[in-house]
């Protein structure tokens, strides 16, 4: 039975949480926040809302579906993705105020129009609450598209959006934002928590209903979280965010959640006068303006799914003119640093507590793995000595609160993208019997006071406690 259209239905915007009367906290997720209010009319009886009743069946019983996905030209964006769009998937793109993420939902829907990699040409509904379909067509004079098979809806009323979805036979939808879009059956006002969260599921419900992809552009807060309930993000099947410094000319998207693929995947984008233009060597690029032998910087291997990326890592040091010496990390987890600056400290011997300390990732990139460790120490020292690492130098490995360097894996695949950008030497520590590639020099060390020994210009390159050895990364052997 229909409800009537004067109930109510309560809600706690966190948590998702549904009760019949209101309560001044849910007690389901214990957050002291009263619950929002909800109206719930019967006008509208969508026919796309199947509530079929279901027949629990065995999971061996279960015959897979084929769910082909959707490739886009941009072969960046479908690693990320974990190999395109699927279907009847909602994509929910986040990031920064002019980032980039109306130029690169633009981009997507002129590739999935266009037809690219598949049998036959797609329609794309655009559906933008922000701008105008003339401002959108600026935008697209900008990118150089002609626009065929994108067509262009500016609306905000969810409404009328599921009924132009009904009325058109629709290969893929994006909507431009869902903080823009508003339910007639809400008293709420549009971007509020339970309007983002009930548009989000009824857009989700289609979607899923008529196996069509669904990419929703949202909002991020001040803090860098997305903006709405924390609900709206457990609902789609996969979050991106669109990072980088909005001053600068990379960007980079990164999966935060997937549930069709990894998410350590990345994609390395350049902001240039026609759009978003795909990075094909990201760490030739992102090393491009590194100086010669600066002080205070180390190009750290990582890690970023199926891709090993060179980044380098800055440091900064100055006297704190402050009762509290200041630490900032730009890229990096804050706790991290503080980590490995203590350890600096208190088992190397470097005085840094009366010293500001800034650390940078370089090209906007976020390190999330230890791997980077070891080079963060080598670019802190650099700067409080104020001598260069060697310039064909990459450093690897995790710090221990107790100053060793651990090893860490995949030793193969870091050297050799190191190798192939013409580095010579590598400070690390692990086994490296299953190495291949080339033949690179390598300091085999055990702590971070060792590294610090065999890492710097005008050292002496040789040192009894370290295990100095030129490994052959193609077969695998030690010579030496």
């Amino acid at each position: 039975m229909a409800l009537n259209a004067k109930e109510k239905l309560f809600f706690c915007a966190h948590c998702g949480e549904e009760e019949p009367r209101w309560m001044g906290f849910c007690h389901a997720c214990g957050i002291q926040e009263p619950l929002e209010e909800k109206l719930v009319r019967s006008g509208r009886q969508v026919g796309w809302l199947k509530n079929e009743k279901t027949e629990p069946v065995e999971l061996s019983s279960v015959s897979p579906q084929s769910m082909p996905r959707i490739a886009t030209s941009d072969n960046e964006l479908n690693r990320v993705l974990g190999g395109g769009l699927v279907p009847g998937s909602v994509v929910l793109l986040a990031g920064d105020p002019g980032i980039g993420k109306s130029t690169l939902l633009l981009q997507i829907a002129a590739s999935l129009a266009s037809g690219i990699a598949q049998d036959e040409n797609r329609r794309v509904l655009y559906v933008s609450g922000e701008e105008s379909p003339g401002q959108v067509w600026m935008r697209a004079q900008r990118l150089s598209m002609k626009g065929k098979g994108i067509y262009l809806l500016g609306e905000t009323s969810l409404h009328a959006i599921l009924d132009t979805l009904d009325a058109m036979q629709i290969n893929a939808v994006i909507i431009d934002s869902i903080q823009t879009i508003y339910s007639e059956e809400l008293s709420a006002v549009p971007g509020s928590l339970s309007q983002i969260r009930e548009c989000a599921r009824q857009m989700l419900t289609w979607g899923k209903t008529h196996n069509v992809p669904i990419l929703l552009a949202g909002h991020v807060t001040k803090e860098g979280e997305i903006a709405g309930p924390r609900v709206l993000e457990h609902m789609v099947d996969v979050v991106l965010h669109l990072e980088g410094d909005g001053m600068g000319a990379f960007r980079v998207l990164r999966g935060v959640k997937n549930r069709f693929g990894s998410t350590d995947e990345v994609a390395v984008y350049q902001m240039e006068e026609n759009g978003l233009r795909i990075v094909d060597d990201p760490s030739r690029a992102l090393l491009a303006h590194r100086r010669t032998t600066p002080i205070g910087s180390v190009v750290v291997p990582v890690i970023q799914g199926t891709r090993t990326l060179l980044v380098e890592v800055q440091a900064l040091t100055s006297p704190s003119y402050g009762p509290i010496p200041r630490r900032v990390a730009n890229g990096l987890d804050l706790s991290r640093v503080l980590m490995i600056a203590a350890v600096l400290d208190r088992r190397v011997g470097l005085r840094l507590s009366g010293q500001d300390i800034i650390v940078n990732v370089g090209g906007g990139i976020r390190l999330d793995e230890p791997a980077a460790d070891l080079g963060i120490a080598l670019a802190i020292a650099s700067s409080v000595r104020g001598v260069p690492v060697k310039e064909t130098l990459v450093a690897i490995g995790e710090i221990g609160l107790s100053g060793e360097v651990r090893p860490i894996p995949q030793f193969k695949r870091r050297l050799q993208e190191a190798e192939r950008l013409g580095f010579e030497l590598a400070v690390l520590r692990g086994d490296h019997n299953t190495l291949s590639n080339r033949s690179m020099q390598v300091y085999e060390i055990d702590s971070v006071a060792e590294a610090l020994e065999h890492s710097f210009l005008g050292q002496n390159r040789i040192n009894n406690r370290t295990k100095e050895k030129r490994i052959s990364v193609t077969g695998g052997q030690f010579d030496g």
